[in-house]
């Protein structure tokens, strides 16, 4: 078992704070059974990113943390963070617009994204400030993980973005995307892991009956048929929800990630001793990753 796993909030703007309070919360409720131990870090340099295992990139204006990241040399570091180094990583609001591979209403240069999840998002699809609102919502992902599992999960919506397509798994760039007008993309990056082939992207909650009561919105959108709002989707090692479960004091997702990131650090664990094993069997030499 890893010693310590070390997660990291990135703090350049945002709510990192409430995410770091829920994160405690939930470390408190997880070494009970797993007897791990964690260290929670701000994160605001390369360096400081070079310590996680894993990270979450909170709500905020993810224009600004994409600035504030590039002007503090963070953004190249971010992606290989995500996606050549395949780190468990979870974007709420803005965070799962930086963490899409493509994102609309947006002008061409006015903001990068990190990437990792193969969605094209719709940011301040539901409005202005004034226009916030909070539902709740189902999370199946929940059900086996909670004692509390019968009950919905608030989401507060605070002009938040939705997944408006899912795209299909790509190994570089979404060069269709790239081609649509007020759309920005993700620049590609190669996987160091050495996992094959590509991951789909999991729908992980809707919104039920909002699309409905937005149908003019919709006529204008590239919305997939039926599908309805989707509010959380993961792909491999990336998270992404459209709410703000940080701004609530449910910590019930903050520990069902956590032990994602503990599920995943073992499974890696495992993977290099069985390679040490057999290299070491068929070879009689010390194995070296």
């Amino acid at each position: 078992m890893t010693p310590v796993i070390t997660v990291g909030v990135l703090a350049l703007q945002g709510a990192f704070f409430e995410h770091i309070k829920l994160l405690r919360q939930a470390v408190d409720q997880l070494q009970s059974v797993t007897e791990q131990d964690w260290i929670i870090l701000e994160i605001r340099t390369a360096e400081e990113l070079q310590r996680c295992d894993a990270l979450i990139i909170p709500g905020g204006e993810s224009t600004t943390v994409s600035l504030v990241a590039a002007r503090s040399n963070l953004l190249e570091p971010l992606r290989d963070f995500v996606k050549v180094r395949r780190r468990p990583t979870w974007g709420t609001c803005a965070g799962l617009i930086l963490l899409a591979e493509s994102a609309n209403r947006i002008k061409k240069g006015g903001q990068e994204l990190i990437g990792g999840l193969d969605v094209r998002v719709n940011r301040n699809y539901f409005g202005r400030q004034t226009e916030s609102f909070e539902a709740d919502l189902d999370l199946p992902f929940l059900h086996d993980d909670s004692p509390s599992k019968d009950e919905a999960f608030r989401g507060i919506f605070i002009r938040a973005p939705i997944v408006e397509k899912i795209l299909p798994p790509v190994t570089g760039e979404q060069k269709v995307e790239a081609d649509r007008d007020a759309t920005v993309v993700a620049p590609a990056k190669d996987s160091a892991t050495k996992e094959p082939g590509v991951w789909p992207v999991e729908v992980m909650a809707r919104l039920p009956g909002r699309s409905k009561r937005l149908a003019e919105k919709l006529e204008a959108m590239d919305l997939d048929e039926g599908i309805g709002d989707i509010v959380a989707v993961r792909q491999r090692n990336v998270f992404g929800t459209s709410f703000h479960p940080e701004l609530t004091p449910d910590a019930r997702i903050h520990v069902w990630w956590l032990r994602q990131v503990w599920n995943s650090i073992q499974m890696k664990d495992l993977s290099e001793e069985a390679a040490r094993e057999m290299v070491e069997h068929e070879t009689g030499q010390a194995y070296s990753a």
